[in-house]
């Protein structure tokens, strides 16, 4: 039960069931129509509520797919080209399939897995077309990692939860192809330095990766949490590239491209690039830098005094989160959270730390230090850096506001 629950009030009574708070009610179920279930009336706060007794009648049969209670509203809340993750509502470390977050580029494509394939071609040895049944028939893996838009921030507002502030990233088991294996298979040669990612959609998504990442970890992903992937994250295969900003792990992919130089795309000239201090702008910056975020409490929770288990979430795309530090004084100390296991590499890592809060107004925030010993800045410091106050990349450390009567809101102008 969360803090800013209401505790309901059992008796002896109403946990027997007597025949004095018993009611009768009509109910149309799929199974009997008209026919009568007892419901039993609970005491919440001095108000009374009738409930249905699920044990006076026979339940919804098995279906063709599993479905989500009705009592748990989750929602990725999208607009014309994103869809955010409900950071807030989650417990463990993988996002539930249908809520990872989308972003696109000219819609979903819909693509017959039948008459799929993957060319590979440029400085290789032996160009090759490859269908779906022909990945298939390699040696697959699968690795627990994030994925994360390289513009995963907003902010502006004291009402917004990590949903609206960083829900552009989420986690899944990803299962596919080694792209190395595939680089054996067509003899990448010697002088192949980049290879371009194509994608079948219609903005025809592409952009430029070093050949070494290929070699390194990334996977032909035709699988994710066990299913086959979903049209919104690339069905029915996708480039998948550990650690790096989303873009490059290009969707509906359709064909690489072996060079010895970057193409210089659109999606990553005019897109994907971020102006640093004296006018520069920096290009390629693949890796996703370490971030962390309290998700309760946080907008829209309430809290009451007492102990509150403060938690969030932390991730790097330089590898595995090193350690996870709280403040409930608004930065004037700070104490290490528990990192709950397992604390994989270029994963979402969840964090706990036990806090008891005296009733009194503050500000609470986490920062996160990953094993390259980089650690999450703040707002203020980002800007000092880079010159400007948002963009690609940007990783500040998110400031939650504790009111004297329990509400969260976000701090805007965040920690300075």
């Amino acid at each position: 039960m969360e803090p800013n629950q209401p505790q309901k009030k059992i008796t002896r009574r109403t946990l027997l069931g007597g025949a004095a708070t018993a009611a009768v009610a009509v109910v149309q179920t799929s199974f009997a129509r008209g026919r009568s279930a007892v419901a039993v009336q609970i005491g919440i706060d001095e108000k009374t509520i009738l409930t249905e007794d699920p044990t006076k009648q026979m339940g919804v049969p098995p279906g063709k797919v599993g479905t989500r209670s009705t009592f748990e509203k989750l929602a990725k809340n999208p607009s014309d080209i994103s869809s955010r993750s409900p950071l807030q509502d989650f417990y463990g470390i993988i996002t539930p399939s249908d809520l990872h977050f989308e972003r696109h580029h000219n819609g979903v494509p819909a693509i017959d897995p039948a008459k799929y394939e993957l060319t590979i071609h440029g400085l290789v040895e032996r160009p090759m077309i490859f269908s779906l049944v022909d990945l298939k028939r390699f040696p697959s893996v699968s690795r627990i990692a994030f994925l994360e838009c390289s513009g995963n921030f907003r902010t502006g507002k004291e009402t917004m939860s990590p949903q609206e502030i960083c829900g552009l990233t989420s986690q899944s088991e990803w299962t596919g192809v080694k792209l190395s294996t595939l680089f054996r298979e067509v003899g990448v040669k010697p002088n192949a330095s980049w290879f371009l990612a194509e994608g079948g959609d219609a903005a025809r998504m592409t952009r430029s990766i070093p050949v070494s990442k290929g070699w390194n970890d990334a996977i032909i992903a035709y699988a994710q949490n066990g299913e086959a992937i979903r049209p919104e994250q690339g069905y029915p295969v996708r480039l998948f590239l550990p650690g790096w900003e989303g873009n490059t792990s290009v969707k509906w992919l359709r064909r690489l491209e072996l060079g010895d130089a970057p193409w210089h795309t659109r999606e990553e000239t005019s897109k994907y690039t971020e102006g640093i201090k004296d006018g520069k702008i920096r290009q390629f910056s693949f890796d996703i830098d370490a971030r962390s975020i309290i998700t309760f409490p946080a907008y829209p929770a309430q809290i009451q005094k007492g102990w509150i288990e403060i938690r969030g979430l932390a991730w790097s795309g330089r590898g595995k989160v090193f350690k996870v530090e709280v403040t409930t004084d608004a930065g004037k100390s700070w104490q290490q959270a528990q990192l709950q296991e397992p604390v994989l590499d270029k994963a979402h890592v969840r964090f706990r730390h036990l806090w008891q809060w005296n009733g009194a107004t503050t500000e609470i925030m986490s920062r996160v230090t990953d094993e390259t010993g980089y650690v999450q800045p703040t707002f203020a410091q980002l800007i000092d850096a880079r010159g400007s106050d948002g963009g690609y990349h940007f990783n500040p450390i998110t400031v939650w506001q504790i009111k004297a009567d329990g509400r969260v809101f976000n701090k805007p102008e965040n920690f300075r």
